[in-house]
């Protein structure tokens, strides 16, 4: 596979050509797309090429992931207003000027009772943020968790949640929240995860389940999918490095039920790379689901 400088050049290239992305060209008779690309709503979590955000800017990694294919985008910079220290319409823009959408974002606060005005503050500017760059979804990627948290504590974060999500629904999205494996641990006989889901408020309040930790954890995707179709609406397909490198985990099943529940917004992300190199892992692995028959 060619390597990543290669890569970026060749997108530069084409764009600073003029050149329209393959996957964007249509054909004379009707506008029919002709790449098999971008038949797939392949979604991509930009923590996936964080290293190169630093590196080489978010336009630069705009650039690459359009190229690639993906199409639908999951953001994990949010500071003071600004996506990635862009101003929401201007990021906005950006992506859709390479056919991509953004549905969703990654952002968050810890919480306490003392903080509360503080926090909502926080969270009234970034929806006002978030409503301009036109997500479906606010995810809070994680939440504190130690060996001394109680149940109370717990409550304490379901309740805020809750609060949040009402916040957001005001504009039209839904607030959510992303797992790792540390809530399939158990407090006072009630696994995290499970008190959580049964806490929120269903109505305002999503879960976006990481495939990937939930089976480190020792929890079942298609179990929970199948129990509680209503209260997952977006999923973080995701492996031990790139998708189907491990050869451990059994996506077919997961996007069927993922289908059969009506849900559309998935998103890759790659957190660690065989070969140190995150453009090639990236591409890797919308190149096996791009193949894969059960995605469509």
């Amino acid at each position: 596979m060619q390597n990543r400088r290669d890569f970026i050049k060749q997108v530069s290239i084409v764009l600073a050509g003029g050149v329209v992305m393959p996957r964007l060209l249509t054909s004379c008779s009707g506008g029919k797309t002709t790449s098999a690309a971008a038949a797939k709503n392949i979604g991509l979590q930009l923590y996936s090429l964080r290293d190169m955000v630093k590196e080489e800017g978010i336009q630069v990694v705009l650039e690459t992931v359009a190229k690639m294919g993906y199409k639908n985008l999951e953001t994990a910079s949010y500071h003071e207003g600004k996506i990635y220290g862009l101003a929401p319409a201007e990021f906005k823009k950006l992506v859709t000027d390479l056919g991509m959408k953004c549905t969703s974002a990654h952002l968050g606060q810890s919480f306490t009772k003392e903080k509360e005005a503080e926090v909502m503050n926080w969270w009234d500017q970034a929806i006002e943020a978030h409503n301009e760059l036109g997500v479906k979804y606010m995810i809070q990627p994680s939440m504190p968790v130690t060996d001394q948290t109680t149940l109370d504590d717990l409550k304490l974060y379901c309740d805020y949640f809750t609060a949040v999500g009402y916040k957001t629904a005001a504009a039209s999205i839904a607030f959510g929240y992303h797992n790792h494996n540390f809530e399939f641990r158990k407090i006072e006989d009630r696994l995290i995860y499970d008190f959580l889901l049964d806490n929120v408020s269903p109505n305002h309040v999503t879960f976006e389940m990481d495939v990937y930790w939930l089976i480190k954890g020792g929890g079942d995707p298609i179990a929970y999918l199948t129990a509680r179709p209503n209260q997952f609406k977006a999923i973080h397909i995701k492996d031990e490095k790139e998708i189907g490198a491990s050869g451990e985990i059994d996506f077919k099943p997961i996007f069927d039920r993922m289908y059969a529940n009506n849900i559309k917004d998935w998103y890759v992300e790659v957190e660690q790379y065989t070969n140190n190199d995150p453009v090639a892992s990236v591409q890797q692995s919308f190149d096996f689901l791009n193949k894969a028959d059960y995605v469509k």
